[in-house]
């Protein structure tokens, strides 16, 4: 950029610093923020989920001295998950910082570049989220193209087989053509078992506006996901409602999907790390969604 001023104003005048970073980089990443900030506490070597994958079926009505089965029921399995870890290299040359520790700093060069590079970190994560863990030989931790899936794909979960228990199969319907309400419906109807039901709606930006083209003028409100009823957190998370169920468009989300997901079985287990102390701050940057990256985990200064 070439100077406005000469020699006049330069030699008088000081330039002026906004003490922020805008990022023009970084995108939405809703199921990322969604499921880290419910952040369990991970321990042992292994995570071990009971699930009951069939029916006690000796029941029968009797009348006086009927035999009775003395079976027993064996209807439950267990699902094994171990930890997986992701890490991102913060490096800053010694000189520098020491030029930048100054009482004319505008802003921190060491807070600054760690925020920065927990937000990249934590937008690697939210791409890995919709993935089925096979990145980098395997290491990365499980997405939901491993969890909502039908067996197709991805044939085990947790060490066990989907075709073997078809409970452990999600539903997955191939939509080929124009987005309808009563796919919709047919997909609602297939994943919903009474009080059991998606919580939300993970879809791109694409399959998000179709869907709103599809709700009359008086039904196309869009609300703020935070104010929808039994939906926390992600506030600033625009949604329209189906069946009083938020959809949200997520960047992150694959090409053409529409997921419905019931959110309180999808769980983030955090694992601490050694000799680390916990990321908690005020971002310096602004442009994106993250303000304060609670539970993205630790740093770890060697």
């Amino acid at each position: 950029m070439a100077e406005l001023y000469g020699q006049r104003v330069q030699t008088t005048v000081q330039t002026k610093y906004l003490p922020y970073v805008v990022d023009t980089i970084l995108n939405s990443n809703v199921l990322f923020q969604r499921v880290v900030r419910g952040a369990k506490k991970w321990g042992g070597r292994t995570l071990r989920v009971p699930v009951k994958v069939s029916k006690n079926t000796t029941g029968q009505s009797f009348r006086g001295f009927d035999t009775f089965s003395v079976a027993a029921t064996d209807n439950r399995i267990v699902l094994e998950f171990t930890p997986s870890f992701y890490q991102i290299t913060c490096a800053l040359p010694g000189d520098e910082l020491s030029v930048a520790d100054t009482e004319d700093k505008v802003l921190d060069l060491m807070k600054l570049t760690i925020q920065s590079d927990t937000e990249d970190m934590a937008d690697d994560l939210g791409t890995i989220f919709y993935a089925d863990g096979t990145g980098n030989g395997s290491k990365d931790p499980l997405g939901l193209a491993a969890l909502v899936d039908d067996g197709n794909s991805v044939s085990t979960i947790g060490g066990q087989s989907r075709s073997t228990y078809s409970t452990l199969a999600s539903t997955v319907t191939a939509s080929s053509g124009t987005l309808t309400l009563a796919k919709i419906d047919t997909l609602w109807s297939a994943v919903t078992s009474g009080a059991q039901k998606p919580t939300a709606f993970y879809t791109t930006e694409s399959v998000f506006n179709l869907y709103g083209q599809l709700l009359r003028p008086q039904e196309r409100i869009t609300k703020d996901a935070s104010t929808l009823k039994g939906y926390k957190g992600g506030t600033g998370f625009t949604a329209l409602e189906y069946n009083a169920t938020p959809i949200l468009a997520d960047e992150k989300c694959t090409s053409g999907a529409l997921i419905a997901l019931n959110e309180n079985y999808v769980d983030w287990y955090a694992l601490p790390f050694f000799n680390a102390k916990p990321i908690a701050y005020k971002s310096q940057i602004k442009g994106n969604d993250y303000d304060a990256p609670i539970g993205l985990g630790k740093e770890h200064c060697p």
